[in-house]
């Protein structure tokens, strides 16, 4: 994690500290309407007086439909790329289906998941899996195709197994690829579940989100806006954590 520490983004905090207090003074001097961009502080005080809502009730909502759909999109993403790996046939028959899958705008298929699972949770987390899926399966599976080929055929003339060769070869060459691709598929489901929410429901950030936009709140909008962001960067992070103590145990394990 020493990429977070030190000064690395001092540069950046800077600009951002500064950006925020030009656009509180763009805002309190009336050069931009506060209901176009809200002044920061109109958002805090929009996250403070509002706070029993946003972190007791839409928050909670749409960080649990967050998890069901990444946590489906990894068991189903993990199973299927390897059943593409090891059996090209699989792989010729559902790659295709795959990136169909990803060509149709999500926005284009939240009324069929509305007409298949209502205005249940269930609506929003297969939007949150269709969104996680695709970068889960793809970054393991080229992963896996990416491996060194003559390291593969060291293992086999010393008579390593398939499974063998999978388990201490390929699986953990793939790793770079498929944390990438866990990176990408944690704020893809947040983002499903949250147009999910925004289509039809009755809690959630983006339940929230279209009820202030249709009030012309918008220390409402950016409100949430904040808590989406905010709890998308830890998403990241926990994910970023899990890939610096797995890569320290690989090498405490080969000394």
């Amino acid at each position: 994690m020493r990429n977070f520490k030190g000064t690395r983004y001092l540069p950046f905090t800077i600009f951002f500290l500064g950006l925020l207090g030009l656009i509180e003074w763009l805002v309190r001097q009336k050069v931009i309407p506060h209901f176009i961009i809200p002044a920061p502080s109109g958002v805090f005080h929009a996250l403070r007086d509002n706070s029993v809502s946003l972190l007791g009730q839409h928050l909670p909502m749409t960080l649990f439909e967050t998890f069901l759909g990444f946590s489906l999109a990894l068991l189903i993403g993990v199973g299927l790329a390897l059943l593409m790996y090891l059996f090209p046939f699989f792989e010729t028959l559902f790659y295709p289906f795959i990136l169909i899958s990803q060509t149709i705008p999500i926005i284009a298929l939240s009324p069929i998941f509305i007409l298949w699972f209502g205005y249940t949770i269930w609506s929003k987390v297969g939007m949150g899996f269709l969104l996680a899926f695709f970068p889960i399966v793809i970054g393991l599976y080229d992963g896996l195709k990416e491996t060194d080929s003559e390291a593969v055929e060291l293992f086999l003339t010393m008579g390593a197994s398939r499974w063998t060769i999978l388990k201490e070869l390929q699986w953990p060459s793939a790793m770079p690829n498929f944390f990438s691709g866990l990176k990408l598929s944690v704020i893809y489901a947040m983002v499903g579940a949250t147009i999910g929410e925004w289509l039809g429901a009755s809690q959630g950030l983006g339940y929230y989100t279209r009820r202030m936009s249709g009030n012309l709140q918008a220390e409402g909008v950016f409100a949430a806006i904040v808590l989406l962001s905010i709890s998308g960067m830890i998403f990241f992070g926990m994910i970023t954590l899990i890939e610096t103590y797995y890569f320290r145990w690989r090498k405490e394990r080969k000394k």
